[in-house]
């Protein structure tokens, strides 16, 4: 059996915790921010989880995760 292929475009965007969940960055933070809050544009920096029903798609495109 052939090794599996990781999808390079998922493997740059989704990392995983040391409790297994896969972690993630948010949107909406490249541009047209002076019409977003600055609190806003703080809380953006954050990191966020995957949500539950989505992680499963995920663990597929990126099988060594």
């Amino acid at each position: 059996m052939p090794k599996m292929k990781t999808k390079r475009g998922a493997a740059k965007r989704f990392s995983k915790t040391g409790s297994g969940k896969i972690k993630r960055s948010k949107a909406f933070t490249s541009h047209i921010l002076t019409k977003k809050s600055t609190k806003r544009k703080r809380n953006l920096r954050k990191s966020g989880l995957v949500d539950p029903s989505n992680a499963s798609t995920i663990r597929k495109i990126l099988p060594y995760l």
